[in-house]
């Protein structure tokens, strides 16, 4: 029952939101937040890793004669996507606090409902109700977009969706082929269920392009070079939360995708076109690296280094390997600790001075010492210094990498360095050298603002100094997985 309640509690606290008027709107989400976060605590206080099974699972029929259910539960890996979603929501809106919105209510309702879409990606056991999740998380992030954005919200967000469903009607069309693939059950003919699609013997020619009509969707939502094209203009025009929740939660929907519903669901698919795959993503870190290392305003640099960094986690999770994949797992939770702590300091820098342009700022930190000890902090973790949480991911990445090729190794192993050069540059830019008109009177954090960003500091040491935490809970649901796909 508690997957359910984790699953329902934010639709509920959204209703209530919803007929909040005024800025009291923004401290009942800020408190719903909270006890979602307090329930998945309590998830977490209770699981038993060993083993890797399901749990906390919850089986009711849905569509019965079509055998389809409403199967929900977390192994190891769901629980680490839950514990990501109920951490960064709470802080997301405490991060919206000095934002004057118009409609608060509305504002702040649809962040709850899409809380509600995210979790239920992370915990559906069915194929069915996995796609129904997927677009109840689109459809709130397409309005706070929408209506709150920037001047070229509306052409932008649009050119959003209509990737997002493009890509959506491909894993449709691959759920319903697989749907009639499946044999009978005692109340259905078919079966939409997870350990269905499990066990289906499928030929190496249907894996194929079954392969691709996942992997499309998938790598639309990641994003994966050449599929990326969506992702900077949506992260600069959407509001600062809107932004933090597409990269720091949404993105590793796709990659959670790939790991539940497409790994172990065709795995021979998966062994016809890994090596592509890897060229892809690994052409997606160069690409994004060199990118970011381009740009002026703050926001499409970071929109580009996270193109970069998916496309190791993506390199490293099509490997197979076990490295590969618990530092595709491990690495989705430091990647969106970190984007949301870094796009959270853009806003703070942007509010302040009217301006993202690199050239338009400088000597931040002669006015703001604690701001620039968070955005340094947050900034190495991005670059995988040893003993942050960026490191670990990355390491286990790359180790994975190179196990399945050395030259993918070497090459995708740039990543380090060409994230310390835009990073590096950027946060020179930006802290050090002469003040600007624009950072003349430029004043540090405040209380508010410091509460949203030392939650996120203390995860990126206690990642990056005890990642067994996190692994732990993990690696038996990778050992599961992997049994899967060898099987």
């Amino acid at each position: 029952m508690i997957t359910a309640l984790l699953l329902f509690w934010p639709a509920l606290a959204a209703l209530l939101v919803l007929l909040i008027k005024g800025q009291g709107a923004k401290k009942v989400a800020f408190v719903a937040a909270l006890v979602e976060f307090a329930i998945a605590i309590v998830a977490t206080t209770g699981f038993d890793a060993a083993g890797g099974r399901t749990q906390y699972a919850l089986n009711l029929p849905w569509v019965e004669n079509a055998g389809i259910g409403f199967h929900i539960g977390m192994d190891g890996i769901s629980l680490l996507m839950v514990l990501l979603t109920t951490f960064l929501v709470p802080l997301i809106i405490l991060s919206a606090f000095k934002h004057d919105y118009k409609n608060p209510n509305a504002f702040y309702a649809l962040i709850l409902f899409m809380q509600t879409g995210l979790i239920g990606v992370f915990v559906a056991l069915d194929a069915f109700l996995f796609y129904f999740f997927w677009e109840v998380a689109l459809i709130p992030i397409y309005f706070i977009a929408a209506i709150w954005g920037g001047a070229n919200r509306i052409k932008v967000t649009l050119k959003f969706f209509v990737y997002t469903v493009f890509g959506s009607l491909f894993m449709l069309a691959a759920f319903v082929y697989l749907y009639f693939q499946t044999g009978a059950t005692e109340m259905a003919a078919h079966s939409s269920d997870v350990q269905a699609f499990y066990q289906l013997a499928l030929s190496a020619e249907s894996q194929s392009w079954i392969f691709w009509f996942l992997f499309i969707a998938f790598a639309i939502k990641m994003p994966v070079f050449p599929f990326h094209t969506w992702q900077p203009d949506t992260y600069t025009e959407s509001p600062a939360q809107a932004t933090m929740l597409l990269s720091g939660i949404m993105l590793k929907m796709g990659i959670y995708g790939v790991l539940r519903w497409l790994l172990p669901v065709v795995p021979m698919g998966v062994s016809q076109w890994d090596e592509l795959v890897l060229i892809l993503s690994i052409i997606g870190i160069v690409y994004g690296s060199i990118i970011a290392i381009r740009q002026h305003d703050l926001k499409r640099l970071i929109a580009y280094s996270s193109i970069a960094h998916v496309g190791l986690i993506a390199a490293g999770i099509f490997t197979l390997n076990e490295q590969g994949l618990q530092g595709g797992v491990i690495q989705m939770l430091s990647h969106g600790i970190n984007v949301t702590g870094l796009f959270f300091i853009i806003d703070i820098i942007q509010r302040r001075t009217s301006t993202r342009e690199i050239t338009s700022l400088g000597g931040i930190t002669q006015n703001a010492k604690a701001l620039s000890i968070f955005f340094m902090i947050l900034l190495l973790g991005s670059v995988a210094l040893p003993l942050t949480n960026g490191f670990v991911g990355e390491f286990l990445l790359l180790l994975g990498v190179y196990n399945y090729n050395a030259w993918f190794g070497a090459v995708a192993g740039l990543t380090i360095i060409l994230s310390s050069v835009y990073m590096l540059r950027m946060f020179q830019g930006v802290m050090f050298g002469t003040k600007s008109e624009h950072t003349e009177d430029f004043t540090d954090l405040t209380f508010n603002e410091k509460a949203v960003l030392i939650p996120l500091v203390i995860m990126v040491f206690w990642i990056g100094l005890f990642p067994n935490t996190f692994l732990s809970i993990s690696e038996p649901a990778v050992g599961n997985l992997l049994n899967i796909i060898n099987r």
